[in-house]
């Protein structure tokens, strides 16, 4: 019985040891034959398919070129991750090369949009439509390099014919020249026939400076101009270093916003008519309005409550209007018997008067917040009951003066002039001094990597062009930048310091911390964006695009990563550059659909931080 049990067991035992090599033997047979037979078919036409350029260098340490085995290593580890190189994304028809998603106005009427409204941004509505690449129109160029390309455009670069140029009216005629396929724009050291330096010179007295020159000291850094025209004004602020953010309606011909934007100056297309534009409370020093086709005492003083919302303490509201002017050009409208509707209801939100020249007034708001409290029981509008400033992006409009309880409630005169704010104005923001310095500290080391990365690579791409003169420095080649991660603002500060000629658009997601009131307080241009949605601006905008952790962000939002890729290729120039930092699973999937954006990818890893990646893209131009 012992012999046969044993027997037993060694027949059993002997048949465990045996099948299984049987089964694996054959698992990796068939493997082997998927393999052959997958990467036989596909490959080949992927390769086929794909130029060589578009397999993408690995750089160690941002200078050294590893050997192609690497890349190779990539391509397994990227299939190993479940990232395929699936087919291109195709090219948009000549009818979306202008394409700015959310501004259906057909849509938007159907939907019961109406008074205006119809106008607005409604991305609620707008179908997704075809997921192609926008491509540029026929006769586009690459803009001029700065500062040539803020005096001249090419006219085929924008969306304004000849004969609407000409019909654009005699204020237009005189700030522009049309010169075959170029729009040349007066410059700041020619004739002053635009009258800019005048106007502006004419404000600065008004508010009872010497000369536009004492802005800055008057406390005035940061500049919202609305209905800007063609930029002019805000050409002229940024050359007294103002940083002046134009907004304008959304325009199907000859838009303002996109006119600017081409110039290389702050824009985005913005307006007021139902919603709140997407900054906090207290965020401009000066708004400014010329001719900009608002009613201000419409919607029972709504637009005027809303600019009450934006300007800090202290800030200057400059309005140049006919329809302003009730008494036929008083020199003082205080000393007029007779009050008028706009008069009665500055006062009531604690504005002050302090001049008036012909068609231009200017009032400054109070620094004084018990103005509020003093003024009569039930004075209408009324203080807002709570703060809703992590709450503005796009929200309806109010009939309540909000910010008054607001931390940040400081006069402009007594703020810090410049990008680096005091230890207790960082206490307000709930900012440590320590983690705000080792931020700064952070992009400076990062922005000088990137322009040793990025100089061989924009003199390499970018051959020295008939009539150029010798190339300059890349970074007169990168004017408008947008951080579509900003946090505090620090790659800003780094191209300050390295005086890049270059402005940055830095954006605040709306579901990360909400650091936008930061990026304000320092003097730059920022904005509240959620990324599920398009960027409100014109097609190819922005020559570099730039994001630290957007990627990882934005898997937890729920949206289509593709979809981002896809407006980030909408907004950049031909010939535009993307950065992205973020973790290597996140690098690789994203250099996986830059392929499919048809962009040059280039992965590079990082010193000292094997957890993170830089992807490097460029934007092909595409002729037709």
């Amino acid at each position: 019985m012992r012999s046969s049990s044993s027997n037993q067991h060694i027949v059993n035992f002997g048949r465990s040891r045996q099948t299984p090599p049987l089964s694996l033997l054959l698992l990796c047979f068939v493997c082997v034959v998927v393999i052959i037979v997958v990467l036989g078919s596909t490959s080949s036409k992927s390769l086929e398919g794909l130029d060589t350029s578009a397999i993408p260098d690995y750089y160690n340490n941002y200078r050294r070129l590893k050997e192609q085995a690497v890349s190779d290593f990539l391509e397994i580890r990227s299939l190993s991750l479940g990232i395929t190189n699936t087919r291109e994304f195709e090219l948009c028809g000549k009818d979306r090369e202008n394409h700015v998603p959310c501004y259906n106005v057909s849509a938007n009427l159907l939907a019961g949009f109406h008074d205006g409204e119809e106008f607005d941004r409604h991305c609620e509505v707008s179908s997704v439509g075809q997921r192609c690449l926008v491509r540029p129109p026929k006769d586009y160029k690459i803009p001029l390099r700065w500062p040539a390309g803020k005096d001249i455009i090419w006219s085929g670069n924008v969306k304004i014919t000849k004969d609407q140029f000409l019909s654009s009216g005699s204020m237009t005629k005189r700030l522009m020249l049309l010169e075959e396929n170029q729009i040349a724009f007066h410059s700041e050291d020619g004739m002053n026939i635009d009258g800019v330096k005048d106007y502006s010179r004419q404000v600065a007295e008004m508010i009872g400076l010497g000369s536009d020159t004492e802005f800055r000291q008057a406390g005035v850094q940061t500049v919202l101009d609305i209905g800007c025209g063609f930029g002019s004004f805000g050409a002229h602020l940024l050359s007294l270093n103002l940083m002046t953010v134009c907004i304008a309606a959304y325009e199907v011909f000859g838009s303002q916003v996109q006119l600017a934007l081409e110039r290389g100056l702050p824009a985005m297309i913005g307006d007021f008519i139902s919603k709140q534009l997407p900054y906090p409370s207290l965020s401009f020093d000066m708004v400014h309005c010329a001719q900009c086709g608002i009613t201000w005492d419409k919607k029972d003083g709504a637009f005027l409550i809303e600019v009450d919302r934006l300007l800090k303490p202290g800030g200057y509201f400059v309005l140049t209007s006919p329809t302003t002017n009730p008494q036929g050009g008083s020199l003082n409208l205080k000393k007029v018997t007779v009050s008028t509707p706009l008069e009665e209801f500055t006062e009531s939100i604690c504005w002050s008067l302090l001049a008036q020249q012909e068609e231009t007034f200017v009032w400054q708001k109070t620094s004084n917040v018990q103005c509020y409290a003093s003024r009569k029981e039930g004075s209408t509008p009324p203080i807002c009951k709570a703060d809703f400033d992590g709450q503005s992006y796009y929200q309806p409009l109010r009939s309540c003066l909000s910010g008054t309880t607001s931390k940040r409630w400081i006069p402009i005169q007594n703020r810090s002039t410049g990008s680096h704010l005091s230890s207790a104005e960082l206490e307000v923001h709930g900012v440590q001094p320590d983690d705000f310095q080792e931020d700064t500290e952070l992009w400076r080391s990062a922005l000088r990597n990137y322009w040793s990365l990025l100089t061989p690579l924009i003199f390499s791409d970018h051959p020295k062009r008939p009539g150029d003169e010798d190339p300059l420095p890349p970074f007169n080649m990168i004017r408008n930048v947008m951080d579509m991660n900003a946090h505090y603002g620090g790659l800003n500060v780094a191209l300050l310091e390295e005086k890049k000629s270059a402005w940055v658009m830095n954006v605040v997601p709306i579901r990360s911390a909400n650091t936008l009131s930061i990026i304000l307080d320092r003097g730059f241009a920022g904005v509240l964006h959620d990324w599920c949605e398009p960027f409100p601006t014109y097609p190819r905008t922005y020559d570099m695009l730039h994001a630290n952790g957007l990627l990882t962000y934005y898997k937890s939002e729920n949206c289509e990563v593709s979809d981002l890729f896809l407006e980030m290729d909408r907004i950049l120039r031909p010939e535009g550059w993307v950065v992205l930092r973020d973790k290597f699973q996140a690098i690789e999937k994203a250099r996986s659909l830059a392929t499919q954006i048809r962009w040059e990818a280039r992965v590079i890893e990082l010193q000292n931080d094997n957890d993170q990646r830089l992807l490097v893209c460029q934007k092909p131009f595409w002729k037709k």
